[in-house]
């Protein structure tokens, strides 16, 4: 059988939640025989995976590991946290992060394509076997980022957030990764948007500037100061929002006199050398997911054309 048609395949995606190109090739290799593609689909273990591929998955485990001069943070999402406690799950997780520093695989698609670290199969068939045959919830290889160098990390709360740092440094103490893991720690508690004030854009600091001179012409008590001393308080506000938002110029959570800049400064004088924080990514899980609505008509719209 060559062909089979759109209502079949319809039919065959509502009963198993199984993808539409799955459950045409499915069908194809049934002859169009409904029970026998959803047997095939079954044996794959694409349905019971597939079935809840709707389902939004914002729980699972940020992971952060390093080793030797390779580190990767890692997102892996779930649909409960049940599920991300079990150690199957927690197993794979530490399996993806191992094939990840060892095979430096360009984005997810790769890494799925890669045989897993201490395995023989696929990312992607140890993913789907461990979705449908044990943790039986939708699992998700979200995100990750792989770093080389002198690295520190941090992971909170058994994964709720992972902080990945990286450190130029010419001290070879092991109490640079100390640095580094604080400033990690500092990421993960106060969630800074940018490392330093570099990296912010322009447009938008003027956009603040813009912002903090609407505000003051509308009180009175300053509408009517002079403009040279308006733009002088609006500096001193984007100095105070740098403050705020700047890692390095954060004031340090372990010692709030001083700023992280400053903390890093100290230590490298102490230790004999310099220590330079060029990077860090931090990670919270689930942030940004939701849950994705499907449109049926325009899926097999799409399908046809």
């Amino acid at each position: 059988m060559g062909k089979v048609s759109v209502q079949e395949i319809k039919e065959l995606m509502t009963a198993t939640g199984v993808g539409m190109m799955d459950c045409k090739k499915a069908l194809v290799a049934a002859d169009g025989d409904m029970d026998k593609a959803i047997e095939l689909l079954r044996e794959k273990g694409l349905a019971t995976q597939a079935k809840k591929s709707g389902r939004a998955a914002a729980e699972g485990i940020v992971e952060a590991v390093v080793k030797d001069k390779v580190g990767v943070l890692l997102e892996v999402n779930t649909e409960t946290d049940f599920a991300a406690n079990t150690d199957d799950f927690k197993a794979f997780v530490a399996a993806v992060a191992d094939t990840i520093i060892e095979k430096n695989p360009a984005d997810v698609e790769a890494l799925k394509a890669e045989t897993i670290s201490g395995g023989s199969v696929t990312v992607d068939a140890a993913l789907t076997e461990l979705a449908g045959m044990k943790i039986r919830e939708n699992i998700v290889i979200r995100r990750f980022t792989r770093l080389e160098g002198t690295l520190a990390s941090y992971v909170h709360n058994g994964g709720s957030i992972g902080v990945l740092v990286k450190l130029d440094t010419d001290i070879a103490s092991d109490e640079v990764f100390t640095v580094g893991k604080d400033v990690a720690m500092q990421s993960a508690a106060l969630n800074p948007a940018y490392l330093n004030r570099e990296q912010v854009p322009a447009e938008v600091i003027e956009k603040e500037k813009e912002i903090m001179l609407a505000q003051m012409s509308e009180d009175p008590k300053m509408a009517n100061k002079p403009e040279q001393v308006r733009v002088k308080i609006v500096e001193g506000k984007v100095g105070k929002y740098y403050k705020e938002n700047c890692l390095l110029e954060q004031a340090f959570v372990k010692d709030d006199k001083v700023s992280v800049q400053s903390y890093v400064n100290a230590e490298a004088k102490r230790l004999g050398g310099t220590i330079t924080v060029s990077d860090v990514i931090r990670y919270e899980r689930g942030e940004g997911v939701e849950k994705k609505e499907e449109n049926f008509a325009d899926e097999i719209a799409s399908m046809i054309k």
